[in-house]
């Protein structure tokens, strides 16, 4: 006979507002373990604005299935992923926590992807959306030929480049993940970009 495990008696998740639990349990990729790990990521703090993003992607012979939960608290951004993998045949889920203090985060670019823009609905902002988060820990440098502008000029002018912070980029589709979710991912990163703009 298995003995019967206990639960514990503070179970980080169910400290989290009622509305992030539904929305990681509509997800689907282990909920209660998902919800642990943002739980006791976020602590007591306040949850001022959330995003639950859901990925699955097919590899030559599997489906991976990746989660990716952002929390907005008064003081910090709340990054949690979680993905599965096999390990000798054994299913294996990795979660990870990340907690970035919000004066830490550099920007928030939104790009609107608007099919048929000669028909756009004022108000609309498309119907999919690149949310791309940016607080340092990964910087992008690309690097291009510089010229002088002269088509007749061969002279070597070295390169010339730039560099941008892209920690984290979902994007969210409302012909795939919905209405609602591409409405919380805008409002998400309008209550961060107004958040860290003061």
């Amino acid at each position: 006979m298995v003995p019967m495990r206990k639960a514990p008696r503070d179970v980080p998740g169910m400290a989290l507002p009622a509305e992030v639990r539904a929305e990681i349990q509509r997800a689907g990729y282990y909920p209660a373990l998902v919800a642990d790990v943002v739980g006791a990521a976020v602590g007591g703090d306040a949850v001022q604005a959330y995003l639950v993003h859901q990925e699955t992607t097919f590899d030559h012979d599997s489906v991976r299935r990746h989660i990716t939960v952002l929390v907005m608290t008064p003081a910090t951004l709340v990054v949690v992923h979680a993905d599965d993998h096999d390990d000798h045949d054994h299913a294996v889920a990795t979660a990870t926590s990340e907690t970035i203090p919000l004066s830490a985060v550099r920007g928030v670019m939104v790009t609107h992807v608007v099919a048929a823009p000669d028909a756009y609905v004022p108000g609309t902002l498309g119907r999919e959306i690149t949310l791309t988060l940016g607080w340092g820990t990964v910087s992008r440098l690309d690097v291009i030929p510089a010229s002088c502008g002269d088509p007749q000029c061969d002279a070597d002018h070295g390169f010339e480049g730039s560099i941008s912070a892209d920690d984290i980029s979902l994007r969210i589709s409302s012909d795939a993940d919905g209405e609602a979710a591409l409405t919380r991912a805008i409002h998400f990163a309008r209550t961060l970009s107004a958040t860290i703009g003061r």
